[in-house]
């Protein structure tokens, strides 16, 4: 199961995930996986929803908040404190936030799909650029002229864990 993407981030942030899990890395040698080819057709523009078996890594209330992001449609979003009111936990936006930031899984995991309250783009692993060129993907159903640039030359990295 796909348990980590690492957006530019490299393999040092997929060692520390996998240890502190206590799961078994499995390196994948393949250049082409099914993961990366449909992370690659969602980012073209050609996907909208992943066909994945994902594995969660992470608390009970991570794993709680996570899957309510995975509730947020396609091209749509919602605010940390309308996912806290979803998830009835009695944990505020923040503790949302919180969660969010340790998403394993971004993008597949779509937490770029959650902002703050007044709309504005708050917070994301890959930078908040990446997170308005995602959202601006997903609403004009169409590659947008300008591509984030990665935090490091690191390409994506996906990590597959027994």
């Amino acid at each position: 199961a796909l348990v980590h993407v690492s957006l530019g981030a490299g393999l040092v942030e997929l060692f520390r995930h996998a240890k502190r899990h206590r799961a078994r890395l499995v390196v994948e040698r393949r250049s082409v996986t099914i993961a990366r080819r449909q992370l690659s057709e969602y980012l073209a523009g050609r996907r909208r929803s992943f066909e994945l078996s994902v594995r969660l890594l992470g608390t009970g209330f991570q794993r709680k908040a996570w899957g309510a992001l995975l509730e947020i449609p396609y091209g749509r979003t919602a605010s940390y404190g309308e996912q806290a009111a979803t998830l009835d936990v009695g944990a505020g936006a923040r503790a949302i936030g919180q969660a969010n930031a340790h998403n394993p899984v971004p993008i597949v995991v779509p937490c770029h799909r959650v902002v703050g309250s007044s709309g504005k783009l708050t917070g994301f692993a890959a930078g908040v650029d990446t997170k308005r060129w995602l959202l601006e993907l997903e609403s004009s159903g169409r590659v947008p002229p300008w591509l984030p640039r990665p935090r490091s030359a690191s390409p994506i990295q996906l990590g597959l864990f027994a």
